[in-house]
């Protein structure tokens, strides 16, 4: 079924509407949507990435075809190397990496299949796979010796953050840092995921448009968010002269099962100080919850 067009889409005090996830691959309860207005779409015009970082690197693996995108900025202290969640790039980071680039270097990918990085198999998303990727990037940007690295991962990147901390290959891993993701509730939503992905409008007129409805319609709360993050998802389609997504999400799911399961017991194993950030303590699972119980007696 087809999305309402987004003439339809409701104006200030108007009630909003409502989806099933604020997130891709998360089953988040959805607050309230900020208020909108129905003056002219520069109020959703595109940001350009430069505002946010300092470089935009392509990032060639050796003896592969592979090129992956790399947003860059901060030019001291620990690496806070930023991985995005399924469907999005490096720029969902951007309002962050502002935040954090005077304390830290600060880089956010954009994995296979995503953004402007290109591989001989953007359909790959095995889990297998993207760890690879990640430890290839780090490696051809750092070598043998790279700094002090924090890895953050949101969503399907942090399952891919958690993997490969767990792998052991990164010298000097010293944090991992995982947002709105828990092995229970994210195997639980799976089923619902091909029908939250044709829910979602499939074709859009303008860029503009696009960042509109994924405000009023879609995943995103923030509008500076939206406006930098949300160009990077799309791709031009010349047969409809419209835009449409970069990723197909849909073609994917034999890989989403391999993404998530067994995480809780990966995340807790990894050998590194780790933070797990979700919306509240009803979304940890029974694993999860169990060890949570047992460090909070001390």
């Amino acid at each position: 079924m087809e999305p309402p067009p987004l003439s339809s889409l409701q104006e200030e005090g108007e009630e909003g509407p409502t989806v099933e996830d604020s997130s891709v691959f998360s089953a988040a309860v959805v607050p309230p949507r900020p208020a909108t207005h129905s003056h002219s779409l520069h109020k959703y015009a595109p940001l350009d990435w430069s505002a946010y970082f300092d470089e935009e690197r392509r990032v060639a693996i050796p003896d592969t075809d592979n090129v992956f995108n790399a947003y860059t900025t901060g030019s001291e202290g620990p690496v806070v190397f930023c991985l995005h969640g399924g469907g999005y790039s490096g720029l969902s980071f951007a309002l962050a990496a502002s935040q954090m680039k005077d304390k830290a270097r600060v880089v956010a990918m954009d994995l296979r299949g995503h953004g402007k990085s290109t591989t001989n198999d953007d359909l790959d998303l095995s889990i297998e796979t993207l760890t690879n990727d990640v430890i290839a990037v780090i490696r051809t940007m750092y070598g043998d010796l790279p700094p002090a690295i924090i890895l953050v991962g949101h969503s399907m990147g942090g399952s891919v953050a958690i993997h490969v901390a767990a792998r052991k290959e990164i010298r000097n891993l010293h944090g991992l840092v995982v947002v709105d993701v828990v092995e229970g509730t994210a195997m639980a939503s799976l089923v619902h995921m091909q029908k939250i992905l044709a829910n979602r409008a499939q074709h859009f007129p303008s860029i503009e448009k696009a960042i509109e409805w994924s405000v009023k319609g879609g995943p995103l709360r923030n509008i500076e968010s939206a406006r930098v993050s949300i160009p990077s998802t799309l791709k031009y389609d010349e047969s409809r002269e419209c835009y449409t997504y970069r990723t197909p999400l849909e073609q994917t799911e034999k890989y989403w099962k391999g993404w998530y399961e067994g995480l809780s017991d990966k995340f807790l194993s990894c050998p590194v100080q780790k933070i797990l950030l979700l919306a509240g303590t009803d979304r940890l699972d029974r694993f999860v919850m169990f060890e949570y119980e047992k460090l909070s007696i001390f």
